[in-house]
């Protein structure tokens, strides 16, 4: 079946529309993610991402729901709460960002988004409010490295912990210039942030701390097999959250399949962060711990490289702890 912009379009309205009807306390529907760019697929699948925002704390957080073998509805609930003050939005790097983006308003009661947005995006590229949404995600990533570095972390530990250090860290450079990052496009668009404040180098640090590009085409080449077999395990087992559900496989197999012979560091991030997510909810007693452990000694990733890892992050978050200061310097931000 051919999937098109407008076809998933019409999938969202269709979607809040049911949902506004069969929901009484939901306040407002709006679109947001890839599905407002012109090409929302990456390897022929992608999502329709909504936030439901409800009047009430919504019983579950995140639902993810299969559309076809290509496109899943991945579905945000939100409590009125979560927007109050709305001013504080102004320093949120993804809810503030999700609001300033122009999403696309599917339901609105009482003109709860347009009031909203207008006071939570209020001067929302004044210099002080980028530095602050950018300095949270820095220290959130600072945060992390030192948690790793003082204790003995697990392995699982250990690795996630990483990633989700580098995720913030980078993430902190891109909301100098826009929204941050998210998971399929992170090492596909990073370059372009980091060039948009004349730090080039930051991109190639960020291919260095996952392996760098012969590890990456190992890593695709050797370890696809494992890394689908533990996708499949974590989606059977109950408490694997909806992110990495069985609707979701062809959403990070495509895109790798589809990226590893021209962008392998791409498909690799996508790959070893998957694949670690889901050994974090498997755990170290499952049969798939192995495989992932080794590929992970075995291209530099393991916890016999922590120490050169925790190192090297060290270093680069020096160097994006600099570039938030000069660039708030440059802007005139108050810090």
């Amino acid at each position: 079946m051919r999937i098109t912009r407008e076809m998933l379009l019409n999938l969202a309205r269709e979607t809040a529309e049911r949902t506004a009807r069969r929901q009484r306390d939901v306040v407002c529907i709006f679109l947001i993610g890839s599905l407002l760019d012109e090409e929302p697929l990456l390897g022929g699948s992608g999502d329709i991402d909504l936030v439901v925002v409800h009047d009430v704390e919504p019983p579950a957080p995140r639902e993810v729901q299969r559309l076809s073998d290509e496109i899943t509805l991945d579905v945000a609930h939100l409590g009125v709460a979560a927007f109050q003050p709305a001013r504080r939005l102004r320093h949120d790097p993804w809810l503030g960002a999700a609001l300033w983006g122009n999403p696309l308003v599917l339901y609105d009661r009482q003109h709860w988004f347009e009031f909203t947005q207008a006071s939570g995006t209020a001067q929302f590229n004044l210099a002080e409010n980028v530095y602050a949404r950018a300095q949270s995600l820095a220290q959130a990533a600072r945060a992390k490295w030192r948690d790793l570095s003082e204790s003995a972390p697990a392995p699982l530990a250990a690795a996630w912990g990483l990633l989700d250090a580098l995720t913030q860290a980078a993430n902190a450079i891109a909301c100098l210039s826009g929204a941050p990052l998210t998971e399929r496009r992170f090492v596909l668009n990073f370059p372009a942030r980091a060039q948009a404040v004349a730090r080039p180098g930051l991109a190639a640090g960020l291919t260095d701390l996952i392996g760098g590009e012969s590890a990456a085409r190992e890593g695709l080449h050797t370890w696809k097999t494992a890394w689908l077999e533990a996708l499949e395990a974590v989606a059977r087992h109950p408490d694997a959250p909806p992110r990495l559900s069985a609707a979701r496989r062809a959403y990070y197999q495509r895109p790798v399949e589809a990226l590893a012979a021209d962008q392998p560091l791409a498909a690799w991030w996508l790959q070893w962060r998957t694949w670690t997510r889901a050994l974090v909810h498997l755990g170290q007693d499952s049969p798939l711990f192995a495989p992932w452990q080794e590929a992970g000694e075995a291209l530099g990733l393991g916890m016999s490289h922590l120490p050169r890892q925790l190192a090297a992050l060290d270093a680069y978050l020096d160097t994006v702890e600099e570039t938030l200061d000069q660039w708030a310097s440059d802007h005139g931000a108050r810090i």
